[in-house]
């Protein structure tokens, strides 16, 4: 596992991906601070009319812009790069010869991507929170509930944020990792990974298949203001772990059951 993290988080592709998570905070920070017009309150996008009167929404707000496209993007690219990647270099079967089963290697894999994602998460949050007290007026922050919380608290609160986030990216990061034992080719299995979660997008703003809604792994995405009301509500968090591990429990299997019959040329 600590060769695995050694790897992923030496390559430069994961630091300009890194990078790049930390931009949209700053980008959605400067635009805010450049702008002419000032929101309403209850304008625009959510908790976007909040980062002028206190700078810690910018990290919020960011986490709200990125769900639907760019954090599936970069997951899509780690997933989908999980084994596909190895054997697009060749190098899988040198992993498969030294004493490490298959199983275990699907293991570490997807427990690498997951490691990926909660600094990813971890990295947006801590961007948008130092970008928006360089820009804008930090302090107590009230909160969707209308209570007013302190500085800790807000830091604690953001770091469920970040928490709920990448339990919310489990069950792509698994259904990437199936993806990538289904093809050689990187590019192909990120593509199927990125296809699925907008397809799932879709299907779950449209009424008439309400009845799957609750089945779509991106159906509790956006859910984490639940977590900026006082009391803490904790039914969506649950929820979406449920559904999370479903999809990770299914996916894995399938995984395993392609990759444990799968001959291994390269």
């Amino acid at each position: 596992m600590l060769s695995e993290l050694q790897v992923m988080f030496t390559r430069r592709r994961t630091w300009a991906m890194l990078a790049a998570i930390a931009l949209i905070p700053i980008l959605l920070a400067l635009a805010v601070y450049l702008s002419a017009d000032r929101l309403a309150p209850g304008e625009g996008p959510p908790f976007v009319d909040r980062v002028t009167q206190n700078g810690l929404f910018a990290g919020f707000a960011a986490m709200l812009l990125a769900m639907p496209l760019f954090l599936p993007l970069t997951v899509s690219v780690v997933a989908g790069d999980t084994i596909a990647g190895e054997a697009g270099l060749g190098t899988l079967r040198y992993l498969l010869i030294a004493p490490v089963g298959r199983i275990r290697l699907l293991i570490v894999k997807y427990l690498g991507t997951l490691a990926f994602v909660s600094v990813g998460t971890l990295t947006l949050m801590i961007a948008g929170a130092l970008v928006g007290a360089l820009l804008f007026p930090v302090g107590p922050v009230t909160l969707l509930s209308g209570d007013v919380i302190g500085l800790g608290e807000s830091l604690g609160r953001m770091a469920l944020v970040a928490l709920y986030t990448t339990i919310s990216m489990m069950g792509m990061l698994a259904l990437g990792l199936f993806i990538s034992t289904l093809t050689t080719i990187p590019v192909g299995a990120m593509t199927g990974v990125l296809i699925a979660s907008g397809v799932s997008q879709i299907l779950d703003n449209l009424p008439q298949v309400a009845i799957i809604h609750e089945f779509l792994f991106t159906h509790y995405w956006l859910d984490f203001a639940d977590l900026l009301r006082n009391p803490i509500e904790l039914s969506s968090m649950g929820s979406n772990l449920i559904l999370q591990v479903g999809y990770v429990v299914l996916f894995g299997v399938l995984a395993y059951s392609r990759f444990s019959t799968k001959d291994i040329l390269s």
